[in-house]
């Protein structure tokens, strides 16, 4: 049993570590990737806001109540949601 441990120890010391750069051409598409996914989320926060803001124009014309202040809620979270994944990603892996 004693001669065992060693050898677990020299076992787990040839594990390589990968360095943390990735490779250029890699980087460089994900940052592609990335940055359309940033635009894609700003617009569809942007739209959401509006369609949101159009039905409460329309339900108040028509007189009716609804609860469009959560529906605003909601979307005005998922705006500071991806307005911040990237500094918190930022700071969390930096």
């Amino acid at each position: 049993m004693k001669s065992q441990i060693p050898s677990l120890f020299h076992a787990a010391a040839k594990v390589p570590t990968p360095s943390r750069s990735a490779p250029a051409a890699l980087t460089s598409k994900v940052d592609v990737v990335l940055g359309i996914a940033a635009w894609a989320g700003t617009a569809a926060g942007v739209a959401g806001v509006l369609i949101t803001g159009t039905m409460m124009a329309i339900s108040m014309k028509r007189g009716e109540s609804s609860e469009h202040m959560s529906r605003l809620g909601m979307v005005l979270g998922g705006c500071v949601l991806v307005a911040t994944a990237g500094p918190i990603v930022t700071f969390v892996f930096a």
